[in-house]
């Protein structure tokens, strides 16, 4: 069977026993696409720290040899993509590095996507020196690279507060390597958009997205999952990033329908906004197209 039938995934985020961040954000609804996927959890905790309290375990760079080496001696190690996400450490976000450029040798044609999970909303959540790790090593490595507004800042030094500006933080982020930049979301004049660029296609898009009163923990995660699997699935980037945020979208409504539901005046906030990705099958599956992107 050619790999073109049976895309598979190394998909290297974290993991959260309960609830969907990182891999579990990413997993199922990539399965449901018709992708195999291989998780490696950088991280392992009870639940995302949205929630009061966090236990677990966060894995070093010894840990992930230990299961690539697994991999590559059983000749496991075929990938048509790699997904990486949330890393909480500098070594092991260093071996990666490694990891791209082994693979790559494996299968030349092997897509990165990195998703360079350092904050959001002015806030970065993992160690600060992951920062110069990400913009030396790891983004020149990438294809396609989804970075949120803030993430795109850290990356650059430049603030993004007009269309403009993003335009030109696009440029500098294509100048380090990635052949697409999608920028997952952006707050501008009080409206949410999402801006993608493709060098290969010479093509700049922006999507208007409709604001959800609340946050959502997972949805840059699932961004990245859905923005893999269209632009291997469909014929153009317009349709690719088409699907993705209505896809996005309606697992977004869904949950927020759910919370606004939601029954247990005992439970934490964070649990009553957990991503209803399973709830929301048929939107990953079959995605209604109501927002489209527009050419810039």
């Amino acid at each position: 069977m050619n790999s073109k039938k049976s895309p598979r995934i190394l998909s290297i985020q974290s993991h959260v026993v309960s609830g969907y961040v990182g891999n579990k954000s990413a997993t199922f609804p990539l399965q449901l696409l018709g992708f195999e996927v291989d998780a490696i959890n950088s991280v392992q905790l009870s639940n995302h720290t949205g929630y009061k309290v966090i236990k677990g375990q966060v894995l070093n760079d010894k840990d992930i040899d230990e299961l690539v080496d697994g991999l590559a001696e059983n000749n496991l190690n075929h990938y048509t993509h790699l997904l990486t996400g949330y890393v909480g450490s500098a070594s092991f976000l260093k071996r990666i590095a490694a990891l791209v450029q082994t693979l790559k040798r494996k299968n030349p044609n092997l897509i990165y996507v990195c998703d360079p999970v350092m904050g959001d909303n002015g806030h970065m959540y993992v160690p600060k020196e992951l920062k110069d790790i990400y913009k030396n090593d790891i983004v020149p490595l990438a294809d396609i690279v989804t970075p949120n507004q803030f993430e795109t800042e850290l990356l650059t030094g430049r603030s993004a507060n007009s269309l403009n500006e993003l335009q030109t933080i696009i440029k500098e982020l294509h100048k380090m390597g990635p052949q697409t930049v999608a920028v997952s979301s952006v707050e501008m004049n009080n409206r949410v958009i999402a801006v993608i660029s493709s060098l290969k296609d010479d093509i700049l898009l922006k999507i208007d997205i409709p604001k959800i009163p609340s946050t959502f923990t997972g949805s840059g995660d699932l961004f990245a999952a859905l923005f893999l699997a269209h632009t291997y699935l469909q014929e153009d980037i317009k349709t690719a990033t088409e699907k993705t945020i209505n896809s996005l979208q309606g697992v977004l409504c869904e949950t927020f329908k759910s919370f606004q539901e939601y029954k247990d005046d005992g439970a934490q906030f964070a649990q009553k906004i957990e991503l209803r990705l399973i709830q929301s099958k048929r939107h990953i599956e079959n995605p209604e197209i109501k927002l489209r992107a527009e050419f810039l």
